[in-house]
């Protein structure tokens, strides 16, 4: 069985061939970053037209890497939540259009539970149960994972994402877009220590919640001491360094403690772990050092499934066995749904 799955709720372009071994036959992704990055962020618009403009050709490109034509495929899977609903669309109508030519199902995919199950795809085992963390431009989300299909959400952002955090505080400094490569490598030559900035929700156990936007008000407001018209040019490169290093530490404390508050709070002894942010460095390295300190095991996925792909889209493959199939009258649910 091979399923062709689609990714565009955001601004990457993607597809992908599954077998029902959970064999990636192949992955393309085109990114949107050059579009983007003299607005220091993601716009919608822009990113939904370029959607319409590179479906078909990333689509060309995954069968031909996969040495497949359209006809051999058995299903078509699309991510139809959450995500912006312009780029959600595209990917949508495309989706659609190939199942009613092909005359194979249609399978619909939400993007969060596909970020997490990217783990099981990675390490080839079972992963589930366990506590899932997204974190990603977008979203910041723990969830109780049953099983491949069971994802109950515990809690998430209140304001901002992390990746979200990551962007606005790059840009304040000065650092490009996208933020997070870009912070991560101004901190390298920073002081975690310098700066105390305030790590929400993380003294109340009970509150599986995330808050980034204080944290960046605190960047913005060590900014304007150092430079009053907030100019990051007339800030030392150590300053900024500094700065980058003392955000980047505050963000990985809120995701690790409310990781293992979760793992304690639900009796967890496994960790899954996707969305871009989750290619930090920092970010990995303090999560493994809390899972050999607490006894949980971790999974974090590997850098190529954690920006978002339509490899993780294999999760489409437990929702085809499972009997769950859509109708062509499937619609976008952009909002974050329990």
């Amino acid at each position: 069985m091979k399923i062709l799955a689609l990714e565009t709720t955001c601004d990457e372009t993607a597809a992908a061939v599954i077998t029902d071994r959970l064999e990636v036959l192949a992955s393309t992704v085109a990114s949107q970053d050059a579009l983007h990055e003299r607005f220091r962020g993601v716009v919608p618009e822009i990113a939904s037209r370029a959607h319409v403009e590179r479906i078909l050709p990333v689509i060309d490109e995954t069968l031909r890497q996969a040495k497949l034509a359209a006809a051999d495929l058995d299903a078509v899977a699309v991510a139809n939540r959450p995500g912006l609903a312009g780029s959600l669309l595209v990917g949508l109508a495309a989706a659609k259009a190939l199942a009613l030519a092909l005359d194979v199902p249609l399978v619909a995919v939400h993007h969060l539970h596909a970020h997490l199950y990217a783990c099981r795809l990675a390490y080839g085992e079972a992963v589930f149960p366990a506590v899932g963390l997204v974190a990603s431009g977008g979203h910041t989300s723990l969830f109780h994972c049953l099983g491949p299909l069971e994802f109950a959400l515990l809690g998430g952002t209140i304001d901002d994402a992390a990746g979200e955090a990551f962007d606005k505080v790059a840009s304040l400094l000065g650092l490009g877009y996208p933020g997070g490569p870009a912070v991560e490598r101004a901190a390298r030559g920073g002081d975690r220590r310098a700066y105390r900035f305030p790590r929400s929700f993380t003294d109340d156990a009970s509150r599986l919640e995330f808050s980034f936007s204080g944290l960046k008000t605190a960047v913005r407001h060590q900014l304007a001491a150092a430079s009053p018209g907030f100019d990051p040019a007339k800030v030392s490169r150590q300053q900024v360094a500094d700065l980058a290093a003392s955000f980047q530490q505050a963000v990985v404390d809120v995701l690790v403690t409310k990781c293992t508050q979760a793992l304690e709070q639900f009796g967890g002894h496994n960790l899954c772990v996707g969305g871009g942010v989750a290619a930090n460095a920092l970010l990995r390295s303090e999560l493994e050092a809390a899972a050999r300190q607490t006894g949980f095991r971790v999974f974090i996925a590997p850098h190529e499934l954690c920006t978002d792909n339509a490899a993780m889209g294999a999760i489409a493959i437990e929702r085809l066995k499972a009997g769950l199939v859509e109708e062509l009258d499937l619609d976008i649910q952009p909002g974050l749904m329990r």
